[in-house]
């Protein structure tokens, strides 16, 4: 059996997106911001639970450590991408001011021995979890054979896909109870009543090409009602503004100002990141 120093050591070989504690006291060096706490996240204790888009298993394993009764871990873009090709690929991309192609995530960069396992696969083994592995493209997996599970967590992955309406669609088809949807989005001020998503085509957000619809609260819960959830509660929502401003005063300041000044101070926006919680 390996010492603490061993372990920490052949930890500290692996790129991890977590911070997840181990054996014997070794700590995986996450570059992520902190995770979601368990107020934001449902009761998992004697629930099936399905990650989706898992990485490197940090919630998968959580949900084992509070009583799931089944956890499986569904990845497949990250496990299998040669990243380091990848990013030099898109770096070229933006210095030609091109847009990338794509499908060369699925040719060109992927890998079939999933060299972005290797956290899941040292973790799990480090905390002897039984959560189980399914290596499979949510998107155009069959859903009969992923099943529908009690709690299905959908984290950190809708703005990175192109068609969030038909992603939550299929999230939807997998959910008996709850799903939990966290991410990137926009409080856009003056617009709190409209469902409005932002469209990035190239790497406008964080440097990243494969970033794509950043929605508002009210867009994310007209998304998830239109998949077919029956209702939708936030659990992290817009960040608090200053004093309301109606639409008597929007118009009086309008009428006050050139019109490209106006819509430029009413589409200004405030990125966060949403948590809500769609019940089937």
């Amino acid at each position: 059996m390996p010492t603490r120093e061993e372990l920490q050591a052949q930890a500290d070989t692996i790129n991890w997106f977590h911070s997840i504690d181990l054996a014997q006291g070794v700590r995986t060096k996450g570059a992520s911001n902190p995770p979601l706490g368990l107020d934001q996240l449902p009761a998992f204790r004697g629930r099936s639970v399905l990650d989706i888009g898992a990485w490197d298993g940090y919630y998968a394993f959580l949900a084992e450590r509070e009583g799931a009764s089944r956890v499986v871990a569904l990845d497949h873009y990250v496990w299998g991408l040669d990243g380091a090709a990848r990013n030099a690929y898109w770096k070229e991309c933006a210095e030609r001011g091109q847009l990338p192609d794509h499908d060369l995530d699925s040719t060109k960069f992927w890998r079939p021995e999933l060299p972005g396992k290797r956290g899941f696969d040292f973790a799990r083994k480090a905390l002897n979890s039984k959560a189980e592995e399914m290596v499979a493209d949510f998107m155009s997996a069959n859903l009969d054979d992923i099943g529908k599970f009690d709690v299905v967590l959908y984290l950190g992955v809708l703005y990175h896909m192109k068609e969030p309406l038909t992603c939550l669609e299929r999230v939807r088809r997998v959910t008996r109870q709850v799903a939990v949807i966290e991410t990137e989005a926009l409080h856009f001020r003056d617009f709190e009543q409209d469902s409005l998503l932002r469209f990035h085509p190239g790497d406008e957000l964080y440097g990243d090409f494969g970033n794509w619809y950043v929605p508002n609260i009210r867009a994310l819960h007209s998304l998830c009602l239109a998949a077919g959830f029956t209702s939708v509660d936030t659990k992290v929502g817009p960040p608090i503004t200053d004093v309301p401003v109606t639409s008597r005063s929007l118009r009086r300041r309008a009428r006050r100002a050139h019109l490209t000044e106006r819509l430029g101070d009413a589409l200004s926006s405030q990125a966060y990141r949403a948590v809500v919680h769609a019940f089937a």
